[in-house]
């Protein structure tokens, strides 16, 4: 991380999996170990610190030893809650830090250059945002900090929860990676999805 500025890693586990039965979704095994522990594997060396947003008990989360920051605005509004309260709470604890990058927790083979690819396209944007064979990953990101009032107030005063109708008010860059061998923006939404991750692990 030296040529880039502080950037902290935001993890999104907030959602209610319901295309996987209920449950941490982020807690389902694939190759022996949690879908969690494999996306803190990839992205972990690419940021100076990594936060957890989950709600309910932080304790099921202990084992990785992060913070855990539960949704700033009630009623489980999607990813949209949860990047603001990474935004929050780096406010608040870290205030030298202006720049988050978020990833949600299912996908277990996020670029190894995605931070430095999103930051050097970023340039004077607000928002860099992540796209494999032309579509755009909303939830992958990265963002401006100082965003966070203006999201508060759409999300509170219009109840706006859509990640790409809010960022389409702002300065934003698309980042595009190939998708050979494999997309790496996989995400394990159903049952089905682990099982092919699975025979991608081996490749």
């Amino acid at each position: 991380m030296t040529e880039l500025p502080a950037i902290v890693g935001l993890l999104l586990a907030g959602g209610g999996a319901r295309r996987m039965g209920g449950g941490d979704k982020c807690l389902r095994s694939l190759g022996g170990r949690p879908l969690l522990a494999h996306v803190i594997e990839r992205l972990a060396p690419q940021v100076d610190a990594l936060i957890l947003n989950a709600n309910g008990q932080p304790g099921r989360f202990a084992a990785f030893g992060l913070p855990v920051v539960a949704d700033s605005i009630p009623g489980m509004a999607g990813p949209l809650a949860g990047i603001l309260t990474g935004m929050e709470w780096l406010r608040a604890n870290r205030p030298e830090i202006t720049m988050m990058v978020s990833t949600p927790t299912d996908g277990p083979f996020l670029p190894l250059d995605l931070v430095a690819r999103l930051a050097a396209a970023k340039d004077g944007a607000r928002i860099a945002c992540a796209r494999s064979n032309g579509r755009t990953h909303p939830p992958i990101a990265l963002w401006d900090v100082s965003l966070a009032d203006d999201l508060r107030r759409a999300m509170v005063e219009e109840e706006m929860r859509k990640i790409d109708l809010w960022t389409a008010r702002h300065d934003l860059v698309h980042v595009d990676w190939p998708v050979q061998p494999f997309d790496p923006f996989f995400n394990a939404n159903r049952p089905e999805d682990l099982e092919q991750a699975e025979s991608l692990l081996l490749q």
